[in-house]
Formats: C-alpha cells, sequence, structure tokens
C-alpha cells in the first residue's frame, strides 16, 4: 500500500508535497478562496474514494495525515493503521475521528472515514482550528452521543457545513459515499453558486 498516494500512477508527485495540511492552513489563514479550499476538498474525497473503491479504510484521516504542495494539490498521506476490509471485516478498535479530539470504540468502514473526512472539512474551513477546541477526549464523545455537531467555521457556506452534517449522520448507512462527496464537489467547482444550495438538492 503506497504511503502517501492517491494511486500509484501520482507518485512522481510526491516530492513536491511538503506540508502537512493542518500546518500550511494555519501557515496560510485566510489566504485561499471558498473555491480553492473547496478544490482541496475534492482532492481530499478523491484519494480517499480511490481506497474506498480498493476496499482500504484509512482509519486516520485528518488534516496532519494531508500532504499539500504550492499548488494546492492534496495526497493522502500516513496508512499506519489503514486495513482492507476482506483481510479483517470485523475489525474493532479505537476509531480516531480527527487528531485525537475523539476516540471511541467502532466498527471500522468507508462509513467512518466519512465521518473522518466531514472533520477534516471542519479543520479546512476553518484554517487549521482545532475541531471541539480544548473540550477532553471524554466531554466530546458524551457531546456526540446527546447530538452535538461541530457549528459551521465563520465565513463557511452552509452547503458544505450541511456536507459535514451528512458525513456525521449516527446512522452510516446514512452518510454519503465518497464518489458522492467528490460529485458534489465537482458541481460546486464547475457552479460556484450552488455553494448556497442545500447538499439534500445536490447529493443525487
Amino acid at each position: 500500500m503506497p504511503g502517501s498516494l492517491n494511486n500509484p500512477e501520482e507518485a512522481k508527485y510526491l516530492p513536491l508535497c511538503s506540508l502537512n495540511l493542518h500546518l500550511y492552513l494555519q501557515k496560510h489563514d485566510g489566504h485561499f478562496t471558498v473555491i480553492q479550499l473547496v478544490g482541496m476538498l475534492r482532492g481530499i474525497a478523491s484519494g480517499m474514494k480511490y481506497l474506498s473503491d480498493m476496499g482500504y479504510v484509512h482509519r486516520d484521516l485528518a488534516a496532519r495525515n494531508i500532504l499539500v504542495n504550492s499548488n494546492l494539490m492534496c495526497k493522502v498521506s500516513d496508512f499506519g493503521l489503514s486495513r482492507v476490509l476482506e483481510d479483517d471485516p470485523e475489525a474493532y478498535s479505537v476509531q480516531i475521528y480527527s487528531q485525537n479530539h475523539m476516540s471511541t470504540y467502532r466498527k471500522f468502514s468507508s462509513a467512518s472515514d466519512a465521518w473522518s473526512y466531514g472533520i477534516v472539512m471542519w479543520e479546512v474551513m476553518s484554517y487549521g482550528e482545532r475541531p471541539y477546541w480544548e473540550m477532553s477526549n471524554q466531554d466530546v464523545i458524551l457531546s456526540i452521543e446527546e447530538g452535538y455537531r461541530l457549528p459551521a467555521p465563520m465565513g463557511c457556506p452552509a452547503s458544505l457545513h450541511q456536507l459535514m452534517l451528512h458525513c456525521w449522520q449516527k446512522e452510516r448507512n446514512h452518510r454519503p459515499k465518497f464518489s458522492d462527496i467528490v460529485s458534489f464537489l465537482d458541481k460546486l467547482i464547475r457552479n460556484p453558486s450552488t455553494l448556497h444550495n442545500l447538499v439534500e438538492d445536490v447529493l443525487v
């Protein structure tokens, strides 16, 4: 399994990816347009779609595990916790949703990666702010079980926050597939006016 590629054909781009996305966003706080940020999210979703299509679960998707270059090309990285579903279909372990801000025992699947992707979206749109701020892991777990979800970052279009909320559906079968996420983000890039549409109007 390649350690930091969306697919093996993209190996030649790896040397250009010098910073993890979390640090890059903090360094360039407020410097990008919404569509540029959406383009970064689209690249991450494309990489996760590739992993999902190959039968892999990442299990530690977070902005710190995304590599980005000066052209804003993003590559999914750090597959240390990844598993092939067919090799371990009933695996249970600690699910890390983002930077150790939440962990709880759950079954790993592409749906758990979708939850983590929603956290990555929040990190990107907030320019690397810490999800759940100073809440302890236990407080985060209890709050989520009670229905709490992260609010939209400042300046985040409603459609993107609604996509995050879709990723954070309690029922994993209700979370979007990465193919749906890629298609949705492609539509936003082609027609930025749809940033103001409801996700339900587009994720079909």
